[in-house]
């Protein structure tokens, strides 16, 4: 089967820009690994530029979006990393879990390439939905069965530490959440195509009519207005760490 980001990556790499601060956590978090093996790579979003970072990424046409002078990308899973033991200082994976046919084999595989930390970005399935969920409720029965409880990590990595990574209202980074506070983005086919979640779901075409029709009858303000004070929002995004060193 063709990886999911060949049939819907096209042009993904304009929409899907690292945050800064996001980054900022992602890279703290990795501490003072000099060798980093970034799982699920994809265009290279948040790799940081200043450490040895080599990128295993199944999808071609993700790789091929990799700007030039990024890390070395090899074609791969990560439930098979061709990589020796200890090889890297740390692993990192950014979003990209859900997208494993085997969470507890790849996370073995971060464990066996990873001399000293693993740094995971994800989604806490038990933690409360946005606002779009009341749109489009599939998106929570779409979720639940693919993105790992915060348990499953632990099982195999040992002890973890477990932070949120609250949502900034003008991320840069265009995943699922990003646009909390500009609700007419979903409205957007360009935005939708970078993001996994609308390429799995059936015909939501009748929501996003809802959706438009509250935005021009005040509808949504009056339901979600408070949020638009806000600067950043916990909508589930947790950093998962082990730390071994």
């Amino acid at each position: 089967m063709k990886p999911l980001y060949d049939k819907i990556g096209v042009g993904y790499a304009q929409r899907r820009q690292p945050d800064p601060r996001i980054a900022r956590a992602i890279h703290e978090a990795l501490g003072d690994a000099h060798s980093v093996l970034n799982i699920g790579a994809g265009t290279g979003s948040y790799e940081p530029t200043d450490r040895n970072v080599t990128a295993l990424e199944p999808s071609a046409e993700m790789i091929q979006q990799r700007p030039p002078g990024s890390a070395t990308a090899h074609q791969g899973a990560a439930e098979n990393l061709p990589f020796a033991d200890r090889q890297f200082d740390a692993a990192m994976a950014v979003l990209t879990v859900h997208h494993w046919s085997d969470l507890n084999a790849g996370l073995r595989e971060m464990r066996r390439v990873a001399r000293d930390r693993v740094a995971i970005l994800t989604f806490d399935p038990a933690a409360d939905y946005f606002w779009l969920a009341d749109y489009i409720p599939e998106i929570i029965a779409l979720d639940q069965p693919i993105m790992p409880k915060m348990n499953a990590f632990q099982a195999i990595l040992g002890e973890t530490n477990v932070a949120a990574v609250p949502v900034p209202h003008d991320c840069t980074d265009g995943f699922l959440g990003a646009y909390w506070r500009r609700p007419d983005a979903y409205l957007n086919p360009d935005v939708r195509s970078a993001i996994s979640t609308f390429a799995k779901l059936d015909d939501i075409s009748g929501a996003l009519k809802q959706l438009e029709d509250d935005l021009a009858s005040g509808a949504w303000e009056a339901r979600y207005g408070d949020l638009m004070r806000e600067k950043s929002l916990d909508i589930g995004y947790r950093l998962v760490v082990a730390d071994w060193s």
